[in-house]
């Protein structure tokens, strides 16, 4: 009822620009042309986690990007994943590139149950369904599977060094019994890689299930892979 109320809210009460806070559009022309203009980048944390499948970003995480994001997932502004599950599509259309006879399950990255009870909705989720439409476009049999679940509690990963988030995260998803087939090939989604913790756990999750988690792709990534970066 909560993320129900918030889109009819969003749609028809006038608020600030998510991405630059000027005008009362929800998400001005130029910040959503920022998102659109990205350009795709493979991204390489640093350090990167064992066990990390390659991860495929839109965008940088900084500035007006950062700010939708929020704005989706803590602020509710429910619109924004329209723009923001293209971006996530285009990630996945590039990190799949080369890959266009397999079935594929779009698998999110899970929340804490309390984060998706106090925000109202489930962020990741919501974008990649919108992604998952953007890969059947482009003629990709895709899928969301909800397939990964949270087995123990976790911290917020907010202020978190790279080494406390791995700590934090390990071995705390798992993935839901026959959500996934023996073999099945997977794309890890996410909004954000930071440390790549996160993602390399659901890969070891996916892996332990016997499914093959062949990618990621993101709608941000650190601002280094865009700026100065020698890799990928």
């Amino acid at each position: 009822m909560r993320g129900w109320w918030r889109e009819i809210c969003s749609l028809v009460l006038p608020t600030e620009c998510a991405g630059c806070g000027r005008g009362r559009t929800g998400v001005c022309e130029r910040c959503a042309d920022e998102l659109r203009a990205g350009r795709v980048r493979r991204v390489y944390p640093v350090p990167t986690p064992a066990g990390l499948p390659g991860v495929w970003a839109s965008a940088p995480y900084a500035d007006a990007v950062r700010g939708m994001l929020l704005a989706h997932k803590e602020r509710g502004m429910l619109p924004l994943a329209r723009p923001l599950g293209g971006a996530l599509g285009r990630a996945a259309l590039a990190a799949l590139a080369g890959r266009p006879d397999a079935e594929w399950a779009l698998v999110p990255v899970p929340s804490a149950r309390s984060a998706v009870a106090r925000r109202g909705h489930d962020p990741t989720r919501r974008i990649a369904l919108r992604a998952a439409g953007a890969l059947r476009g482009a003629g990709l049999a895709a899928r969301v599977v909800p397939a990964l679940r949270q087995v123990r509690p976790v911290v917020d990963q907010a202020g978190l060094s790279g080494r406390e988030r791995a700590e934090n995260v390990a071995n705390a998803l798992a993935v839901r019994p026959r959500a996934l087939p023996a073999g099945a090939r997977v794309l890890l989604v996410d909004d954000v890689v930071t440390t790549g913790a996160s993602l390399a756990e659901a890969a070891r999750a996916v892996r332990a299930s016997g499914a093959e988690p062949v990618a990621a792709a993101v709608v941000a990534g650190p601002l280094a892979a865009w700026v100065g970066r020698t890799r990928g």
